[in-house]
C-alpha cells in the first residue's frame, strides 16, 4: 500500500505539475564541467594505460627509464597464490618492470658458481633484479631476504600482452562481418523504399514469408529430433552435460531440438492467432504505414536521422569512458606493508618505500615488502570519489536520455508538419527535421526525470549483488518489490515521454503540460492506442526479423563455403558462430535503426489525429486536416 501512495503521489506531480517553465537547455552543459575538471585535474590516464612496479613507477612509459621495458615482472609469483591477495589486491612479491621475460631457466645459486668463470650469466641474469643491485657475491640468503632478485627464473611469455601490429592487420583486413552488415544496410533501404510503393504487397509478403519459415524451422527441428530420437544416448540431456564452450555439443542432443520445436511451435501459433482474431486491425495498421510511407517520402532526410543519433550517442559513451578512467586513476601512490606472513602486525598499514629499509618492519616481519597498493588520498576530493562516480553515471544516463528525446521530437516535428499541413507537400516547410530544436528545454526535464529512475534501478541492482549472500528474507522481498515498481515506473516514464515530446513538437509548451495533454488525449483514445499502436509494432518488427533472417541465413552459407562464386574470399574459421551472430545482431540494429523512423512516423501522426478529430468537425469551417486516405483507414476503426 505505501509503494502504490507513493508511485501515484510521483506520477500525480510527473503528469498534472504547472511548471510551465521547464529545466532550462542551458542548465545540461552547466552540470558537464564539474566532474570533467575535478577528474582532469587529479585524474591521470597512465595508470590506467601501463602496468606499475613496486615503486609505483609506469612500464613501457616514453620518457621515463623504464620506457623499454614495457613488461611487470613478478619476482615469485607462486606468492600471488596467498590468501593476503584476496584482502589487499596485491601480491607479496617484489614486481619489476622488464624488457622482455625470461626465455631460459636459471638460479641464483647456479648464476654464483658460473660468475667465477664468466659474467655472461649475471649479466643476464641481473636484469631481472631491482634497479642499481650490482653484487653478485653478496650471499643468498641475505639477497633473497631483501628480495634483490627472484630466487630463479623461468622461460616465460607475456600475459594479456597487447595486440601487435600482425594483429592489427589482421581484424583490420578482415571485411567479413563488415559485408555482412553493408548487405543489411542495403536490404533495408530498398524494404523502406519499397513499402513507400507497394506496402500492403511488402507487409503482407513479409507475414506470411516469417510464417513460412518458422514452419520450415519447425518440420527441420521435429526431422532432427526424430532422428536423434532413434541413435544410442538419446536420452542424455543438457543437464547431464553441464556447460560446454562447444556448441555443436549440444545439437547433438535430441532435447536440444525438442526445445526449439516447442519454442517455434509457440511463436507460430501466437502470430496466427493475432492475424486470426486482429486481421482487421492488422489491415488497419498497414494502411497506416503505408500513410506514414509518404510522409517519409516527402522527408526523406529522415531516414538517415537515425546516424546522428548513434554519433552523438558515441559522443556520450565516450565522454563518460573519459570522465570514468579519469576518475579511477585520480590520487597519488599509496603504498602498503604487503607480509608473506599472516600474523605480521604491519600487515596493510601505509609505508614510504624510502624509508621502509631504514625501519624495523623488515625485522619484524621478515620478507615483508613495502609495495605500491592503489591511487588514492586522504583529501575530500578522494574522500567523495564515489559520489562523483555516481555523479558520472548520472549525467551519462542524462545525456543518452536526452540525445534520444532529441531524435524523437525531432522526428516528430518533421512528421507533424507534413501532417498540418494543408497542401502537401506546398506548405511542409523547407527544413522541417531542424525546426524541433529549439525545444530542448522541456527535453532535458524529461531526461532528467528518466535518468533518476534508471539511476534508481541501479542502485537497487547494487544493492541486490551485495545482498545475494544474506539470509534475510524480509530484504530481499522489498527489495524485489522495489525493483519490480521502479521497472514498471520506468516503462512509464518512456511511454509518456515518447508522447509528450510529440506533443512539445507540435506546439512547443513545456514538459509538464505536453505530459499532462497527451496522456489525456490517449484515454480519451485508449482502444486506438492499445490495438494500432501494438500491431504497427507487431507488424514492423517482423520486417526486422525478416531483414536479419535474410542477412543471417546468406551469411551462414558464406561462412560455411557453400556459396561457389566468393569461395576464395571466405576467411578460415575454426568457430564460424560468433561471426555469424554478430552479423545477425548487426543486421537486427541497423534494421531497427531505419524502422525506429516509422515508428515515430506513426506515432506522430496517430496523435495527430486524435487531436484533428478533437479539434475540427470536418465542416468548411473547422476542416479536417488529415489526407482523406488516412481519414477513411482511421474513422473505418470505429466501427469495427
Amino acid at each position: 500500500m505505501i509503494i502504490q501512495l507513493f508511485l501515484s503521489h510521483t506520477l500525480h506531480h510527473l503528469l498534472f505539475c504547472q511548471l510551465y517553465s521547464p529545466l532550462p537547455s542551458f542548465l545540461l552543459p552547466f552540470f558537464l564541467p564539474t566532474p570533467l575538471y575535478l577528474a582532469w585535474l587529479h585524474g591521470d590516464p597512465r595508470k590506467v594505460i601501463y602496468p606499475t612496479d613496486s615503486y609505483g613507477q609506469f612500464c613501457g612509459q616514453k620518457g621515463t627509464p623504464n620506457a623499454k621495458k614495457p613488461i611487470l615482472f613478478f619476482f615469485n609469483i607462486l606468492k600471488c597464490a596467498s590468501p593476503a591477495v584476496l584482502i589487499n589486491l596485491q601480491c607479496p612479491t617484489t614486481q619489476m618492470c622488464v624488457s622482455k621475460c625470461p626465455d631460459r631457466f636459471a638460479t641464483y645459486t647456479d648464476m654464483q658458481l658460473q660468475y667465477q668463470i664468466t659474467t655472461a650469466p649475471w649479466e643476464y641474469y641481473k636484469q631481472f633484479c631491482k634497479p642499481g643491485f650490482n653484487n653478485p657475491i653478496k650471499p643468498v640468503a641475505q639477497v633473497l631476504l631483501d628480495e634483490d632478485c627472484p630466487s630463479m627464473i623461468v622461460p616465460s611469455r607475456p600475459c594479456n600482452y597487447p595486440f601487435d601490429s600482425d594483429s592489427f592487420c589482421y581484424f583490420k583486413c578482415d571485411y567479413s562481418i563488415s559485408r555482412g552488415l553493408v548487405m543489411a544496410l542495403v536490404i533495408s533501404l530498398i524494404f523502406i523504399l519499397l513499402l513507400r510503393f507497394t506496402a500492403g504487397l511488402l507487409l503482407w509478403f513479409t507475414i506470411i514469408a516469417v510464417i513460412l519459415v518458422i514452419a520450415y524451422e519447425i518440420w527441420h527441428c521435429y526431422l532432427e529430433f526424430s532422428l536423434l530420437r532413434q541413435q544410442p544416448g538419446a536420452d542424455v540431456t543438457i543437464v547431464d552435460i553441464g556447460f560446454q564452450t562447444d556448441v555443436t555439443v549440444y545439437l547433438q542432443l535430441s532435447q536440444t531440438w525438442l526445445i526449439f520445436l516447442i519454442a517455434l511451435g509457440t511463436i507460430e501459433i501466437s502470430i496466427l492467432i493475432i492475424l486470426v482474431f486482429l486481421r482487421r486491425r492488422v489491415r488497419t495498421a498497414i494502411a497506416l504505414l503505408r500513410e506514414g510511407s509518404m510522409a517519409i517520402s516527402y522527408i526523406m532526410s529522415t531516414l538517415f536521422y537515425p546516424i546522428v543519433t548513434f554519433l552523438l550517442l558515441a559522443i556520450c559513451i565516450s565522454y563518460f569512458v573519459v570522465i570514468s578512467i579519469f576518475l579511477a586513476s585520480s590520487g597519488h601512490a599509496i603504498y602498503k606493508v604487503i607480509a608473506a606472513e599472516p600474523n605480521c602486525g604491519y600487515a596493510n598499514k601505509t609505508c614510504i618505500p624510502e624509508m621502509f629499509d631504514r625501519s624495523n618492519i623488515s625485522k619484524v616481519c621478515p620478507g615483508a615488502q613495502c609495495t605500491f597498493a592503489f591511487y588514492g588520498g586522504e583529501t575530500p576530493y578522494h574522500r567523495y570519489l564515489f559520489v562523483l562516480q555516481l555523479y558520472n553515471v548520472l549525467i551519462f544516463l542524462w545525456l543518452v536520455n536526452f540525445t534520444i528525446a532529441l531524435g524523437q521530437c525531432t522526428l516528430a516535428g518533421a512528421f507533424a508538419s507534413y501532417y498540418w499541413a494543408r497542401r502537401k507537400p506546398q506548405d511542409i516547410p523547407p527544413c522541417p527535421l531542424f525546426s524541433s530544436f529549439r525545444f530542448t528545454g522541456g527535453l532535458s526535464f524529461g531526461s532528467l526525470i528518466l535518468a533518476m529512475v534508471q539511476m534508481a534501478q541501479i542502485i537497487l541492482e547494487y544493492l541486490d549483488s551485495k545482498l545475494k549472500g544474506a539470509n534475510n528474507i524480509v530484504a530481499r522481498f522489498l527489495l524485489c518489490c522495489f525493483k519490480c515498481c521502479f521497472w514498471c515506473l520506468e516503462r512509464f516514464i518512456k511511454f509518456i515521454n515518447r508522447n509528450a515530446y510529440i506533443m512539445i513538437a507540435i506546439y512547443g509548451k513545456g514538459f509538464c503540460p505536453s505530459a499532462r495533454d497527451a496522456f489525456y488525449l490517449m484515454m480519451r483514445n485508449v482502444v486506438r492506442v492499445a490495438v494500432l499502436d501494438r500491431v504497427t509494432d507487431f507488424l514492423l518488427f517482423l520486417g526486422k526479423m525478416l531483414i536479419a533472417g535474410t542477412v543471417g541465413v546468406i551469411a551462414f552459407f558464406f561462412f560455411t563455403h557453400k556459396i561457389p562464386i566468393v569461395q576464395e574470399e571466405v576467411p578460415t574459421l575454426h568457430y564460424y558462430l560468433v561471426p555469424l551472430l554478430t552479423v545477425i545482431a548487426g543486421s537486427y540494429l541497423i534494421a531497427h535503426g531505419f524502422f525506429s523512423v516509422y515508428t515515430m512516423c506513426v506515432d506522430t501522426l496517430f496523435l495527430c489525429f486524435c487531436e484533428d478529430l478533437e479539434r475540427n468537425d470536418g465542416s468548411p469551417e473547422k476542416p479536417f486536416l488529415m489526407s482523406a486516405g488516412l481519414h477513411n483507414i482511421l474513422r473505418k476503426t470505429d466501427y469495427h
